[in-house]
């Protein structure tokens, strides 16, 4: 998959099949923090939300900051994948985080 970083919009990006998808993030106390995941359901269950955690995880972890998750879906994947040693943020609202259009 050919993810982008668009640090200017604080995202990374793909575009699948004409469809856009993302993960925004803030970075706050030394952290990375994933708000929102927006994959189309055009381009759903092919792991791309998965994808996209990933990349801005590994971006944290290669820049000294701890990932942290706002958005459900990615504290599902950070409860998936305990080597990130990541952290629930103190604003989730648990089914309320992760929008899929």
């Amino acid at each position: 998959m050919d993810i982008k970083h668009n640090a200017e919009q604080r995202r990374f990006e793909i575009e699948v099949d004409g469809y856009k998808a993302h993960v925004a993030y803030s970075i706050h106390d030394n952290g990375l923090d994933i708000r929102h995941t927006i994959v189309p359901s055009e381009i759903g269950g092919r792991g791309i939300a998965s994808a996209l955690v990933k990349a801005a995880y590994d971006f944290a972890l290669e820049n000294a900051l701890k990932p942290i998750a706002t958005c459900s879906y990615a504290v599902i994947w950070l409860q998936r994948h305990p080597e990130y040693q990541g952290e629930i943020s103190k604003d989730y609202c648990e089914g309320n985080s992760v929008s899929i259009r």
